[in-house]
């Protein structure tokens, strides 16, 4: 089962309150959106998007007792404002061209905000994709070298490895996976598959093995995990997605509205941070953490996958 990271974090600075409307841009398995959906009752809803159309089923597994409040879509979030828009979702200030409201009534009377007032996006793997979807996420699992999020996607990691150039395989591992030795690794990829193309990750983990020395990244990371890092970031696209959806998510959030964001290595998190510092300096946003918030050594004890994670807030002005 998929545990949320930094869950206590992400309600403080979210701060969802009774029927406020807020969007959790990769839903998962519902982990973070139910606890938003407990403090924003009764009538408080949640659009929720994930890439991963399998992840949405599991999800309505898992949310059924908000089935009315919430709404799931298939889709990227790099579409956020589209999505928004095909769904009616945070509606109250008047969409161009059209007439606007105030709000509306909820059922038992009160106000009931048609605005977005929050929005979560946790950039991280879920559990079900490293431990069950057998796309070859995990170096741990004998898997088929694929990492794609969305099936349809025509790239594969299996088709970078085997058909990229040396130079450009090097420049992947390099620079998003911050890998060192990412010129031995690319060049022993190429060597490689002019015996046999690498097909699945144990196929890449022994490549990477024999080009590394002993005991590389022993006691800190595994020695494979900066290249298989890189390979998932290049096949999803994810550093572009996530400069594409920031600014969205400032515009379409109301005065006052929250925008959380959990980054789980140093190329997002830098984003994140350099973008909310340019918004602040333009009197956008308001920052609410000056320096990132990571996991308690309770939470990293029962959730080991939490220790990387970094979370940065903003309120808009």
């Amino acid at each position: 089962m998929h545990i949320p990271v930094l869950p206590k974090e992400v309600l403080e600075y979210l701060n969802p309150k009774s029927n406020e409307n807020f969007i959790d841009c990769t839903i998962g398995e519902g982990g973070h959106a139910i606890a938003i959906l407990e403090r924003s009752g009764p009538n408080g809803k949640l659009l929720g998007i994930d890439l991963d159309s399998q992840q949405i089923e599991n999800c309505k597994l898992e949310i059924e007792n908000y089935k009315n409040r919430i709404i799931l879509v298939v889709g990227s979030y790099t579409n956020l404002k589209e999505i928004i828009r095909d769904n009616n979702f945070g509606s109250a200030r008047p969409v161009r061209g059209q007439g606007g409201s105030e709000g509306e009534q909820d059922e038992q009377g009160g106000q009931t905000s048609n605005g977005v007032n929050g929005i979560l996006l946790d950039l991280g793997m879920s559990s079900w994709h490293l431990d069950d979807s057998g796309r070859g996420f995990a170096f741990m699992k004998n898997e088929p070298l694929d990492m794609r999020y969305l099936k349809d996607n025509e790239l594969t990691a299996r088709q970078i490895v085997n058909s990229w150039r040396e130079n450009d395989i090097e420049a992947i591992l390099r620079e998003y996976g911050e890998e060192r030795l990412s010129r031995r690794i690319a060049k022993a990829i190429v060597e490689a598959r002019r015996v046999k193309k690498l097909e699945t990750t144990t196929d890449l983990i022994e490549v990477i093995k024999k080009a590394v020395p002993r005991g590389y990244e022993r006691g800190r990371i595994h020695f494979a995990t900066r290249t298989f890092q890189a390979l998932r970031i290049a096949v999803n696209q994810e550093l572009e997605n996530l400069k594409n959806v920031l600014p969205q998510a400032i515009e379409v959030l109301e005065p006052g509205g929250r925008l959380v964001v959990i980054s789980f290595h140093s190329l997002e998190d830098r984003i994140v941070k350099n973008f909310f510092r340019d918004q602040s300096k333009d009197g956008v946003i308001k920052i609410l953490t000056k320096k990132p918030i990571t996991a308690s050594l309770e939470e990293i004890k029962s959730n080991n996958r939490s220790r990387s994670a970094k979370l940065r807030a903003i309120v808009k002005t």
